[in-house]
């Protein structure tokens, strides 16, 4: 098993490298389908060996091969991000009587998922808004995943749609600013994924994080802190919480009650 989690390590760390391409050129409206990877700050193209995972990074010493300038250490955190998420996928997963086939369609699933969820949280984080293409994307694997996890009826994801976003929505109508565009429409097409129990969890596990981290910027307000911050990282934490531990946690919880 060792060989397999390396493999699926190997897997999601290269995945990742392409969430890195993502996460710098989508806000800035360059092309991600084309052209090669270049460095940010002298333009120049990289070679194939200046591009492997984790690796690269460590054997340029965090460097830019032409110009020298230091590559953010933002790379490789979300590369080997990628590569544990890949083996937690591929772990989590039971290979039981549908075959190695539907395993190996639930793991690259849960993969994408991840990635497209990194995606969403550094970009947030850089620029404070939440590309509606990532939006999209979410909700089409929503829609493929109606395939993939039929236990999560049609009724309850289109429940799981409305759930949370129609909440936040109203509730940003009565406190403007309570929450960006971008945090609806993602709890909306996380809704779609997860159906309406899930949904919940997640933004639960989304608040209580959110409001961990909110102490401090608030406590710095009257020393030039911010008094808002990028929501759509707890929500992307509290959605891939849900996917992975969200039936364990309720079941927990009701289990506590008389």
């Amino acid at each position: 098993m060792g060989l397999i989690y390396f493999i699926f390590f190997w897997i999601g760390a290269s995945v990742f490298s392409f969430v890195n391409v993502l996460i710098y050129r989508v806000p800035k409206k360059i092309s991600f389908v084309g052209g090669r990877s270049f460095c940010p700050s002298c333009k120049t193209s990289l070679k194939p060996y200046d591009m492997i995972p984790v690796f690269s990074y460590i054997l340029l010493k965090g460097r830019c091969r032409k110009c020298s300038s230091k590559i953010p250490v933002r790379y490789i955190f979300v590369e080997l991000l990628g590569g544990i998420l890949a083996v937690q996928c591929a772990a989590s997963v039971p290979l039981d009587e549908s075959g190695a086939g539907i395993y190996l369609l639930k793991t690259v699933f849960l993969l994408i998922t991840g990635a497209l969820l990194t995606a969403v949280t550094f970009v947030d984080i850089d620029t404070m808004e939440i590309p509606n293409g990532f939006v999209l994307a979410l909700a089409c694997l929503g829609a493929v995943s109606l395939f993939l996890f039929p236990e999560i009826s049609l009724p309850m994801r289109v429940i799981g749609c409305f759930a949370v976003s129609v909440p936040m929505l109203l509730l940003t109508v009565l406190i403007p600013g309570a929450f960006g565009g971008g945090d609806i429409k993602l709890m909306a097409a996380a809704g779609i994924l997860l159906g309406a129990k899930l949904t919940g969890a997640a933004f639960f596990f989304s608040v209580l994080a959110g409001g961990v981290y909110g102490i401090y910027p608030l406590a710095g307000k009257k020393k030039g802190g911010k008094d808002h911050f990028a929501f759509g990282p707890f929500l992307c934490l509290g959605i891939w919480a849900a996917i992975c531990w969200g039936n364990e946690i309720i079941g927990w919880y009701l289990g506590l009650l008389p």
